[in-house]
């Protein structure tokens, strides 16, 4: 992994609490719980930026022993020692701090090492982590707790692929943490937060480069589109989306894509209710849903290693309808030009227009056509003509079949369910033309 240069974030911290001594060199002010804490990259040396006058440093938590006493306000003190706490005093005025020297806090590692999981990777510093220990005003131990950052390889899902992508983990710094698992060949980087402060981007640990068991998925279901959004229709529930899966008109075919990053096997199980209608071992495939009724796709991603929880979609198909105007008004002026029946899920549709006398003057076997009024290319006269329409829904049983229409009357009055999704319809429609709006 090439070394990255980082934009501290949550590393950053307020100088406001150190009022009256400043840094000489390269350091960082720390605080906690109101006690101040500087940590130098090396010899520490600190100085009074107080008004001028007399300023005594004291060793703390015994103020009794004088250190140095100075009329500089500007005087600075390079006597200081790696975990000791100093006070200065000027008239009423009173400061405490502690330093430490960094050299005696790098973390000193033999190795690092990390142990994979399906879900997380459990990284351990072999080696020794000094703490940032200090006794608080009260005189108990206190430790400040030292921050790292570790980076590694990652992937994320970018749209239509995966891309690459650094994750990145802050936390407490610890001779064991745990990072998400990744599913691509990584090493993992540790960068101790101070040393980070202090610019000193060579204190970095490197784990060796491991090879993932992980894996990643990320399933999808692309609808296959009739038309484009916000066009008028007369399919109702038509898909017009590629994530319409839900209440749509049959035929509904459907792309499942399980988009498996670092997986070897694959497994799609199709469920209408609670039945398993469908099994595939496919990293991907299609399904043309006919039938009406609700339904549940799920996928199980895994590997030798690992394998991901499975992931489920609801699909929703329509019962089939078909509905037939009784006046259309062909004059060009946008609004019921056609007649054009209101359908769902309709699989099989012949429709027939005749005139007065008999003759045939439209047949179409797509409920998307419509008549335009014409005969012939020539505009229609205005007046009733008759429609015959035969059509099966997607919802009807596969041995259904037409019947003689006082027969179907009969079972339509009887509600007989055999007749679900059969279509057997006549009657007239009235061509008014009038002027054009």
């Amino acid at each position: 992994m090439k070394k990255i240069l980082f934009v501290l974030t949550l590393f950053i911290v307020s100088v406001s609490y150190a009022q009256y001594v400043e840094c000489v060199g390269n350091a960082v002010l720390l605080e906690n719980d109101g006690n101040t804490l500087f940590v130098f990259e090396k010899n520490p040396e600190l100085k009074t930026k107080t008004s001028v006058g007399n300023v005594a440093w004291y060793s703390y938590p015994d103020t009794t022993q004088l250190i140095q006493a100075s009329s500089d306000y500007l005087d600075s003190y390079n006597g200081l020692e790696h975990g000791k706490g100093y006070m200065i005093k000027k008239d009423n005025m009173r400061e405490v701090f502690w330093v430490f020297d960094y050299d005696s806090l790098r973390v000193q590692a033999n190795a690092v090492t990390a142990e994979l999981t399906c879900e997380n990777t459990v990284l351990t510093i072999d080696g020794n982590i000094p703490p940032l220990q200090y006794h608080n005003q009260n005189g108990r131990l206190t430790t400040y707790p030292r921050m790292c950052r570790i980076t590694y390889q990652d992937a994320m899902w970018g749209g239509e692929s995966w891309v690459d992508s650094v994750a990145v983990s802050e936390q407490e710094l610890a001779s064991t943490m745990t990072v998400s698992a990744s599913p691509v060949t990584t090493d993992y980087a540790i960068a101790d937060a101070l040393a980070m402060q202090l610019g000193l981007q060579d204190d970095t640990l490197y784990s060796p480069v491991y090879e993932p068991i992980a894996l990643k998925a990320y399933p999808q279901t692309i609808t296959t589109t009739r038309g484009k959004q916000g066009e008028k229709s007369n399919e109702v529930n038509r898909p017009y989306t590629p994530d319409d899966v839900v209440n749509m008109s049959a035929p509904l075919e459907v792309l499942f894509k399980s988009n498996g990053l670092n997986a070897d096997f694959y497994q799609w199980k199709l469920y209408k209710g609670s039945e398993l209608i469908i099994t595939r071992n496919d990293a991907e495939h299609r399904y043309t849903f006919m039938d009406k009724g609700n339904y549940r796709a799920v996928v199980i991603v895994s590997n030798s290693d690992c394998q991901l929880d499975s992931v489920s979609f609801d699909i929703s198909v329509s019962e089939s309808m078909l509905l037939v105007p009784n006046v259309f008004t062909p004059n060009g002026d946008g609004a019921n030009d056609e007649f054009r029946v209101v359908y769902r899920s309709i699989k099989e549709f012949q429709c027939w227009v005749y005139n007065r006398w008999g003759h045939q003057v439209f047949h179409s076997d797509n409920p998307d056509e419509g008549w335009d009024g014409t005969i012939g290319g020539r505009p229609a006269a205005e007046g009733a003509y008759f429609y015959v329409i035969r059509a099966l829904g997607t919802d009807a049983d596969e041995n259904a079949k037409y019947t003689l229409k006082p027969v179907y009357k009969k079972q339509k009055e009887k509600q007989d369910e055999s007749l679900l999704g059969v279509y057997q319809l006549s009657g007239s429609i009235n061509l008014l033309r009038g002027g054009k709006k």
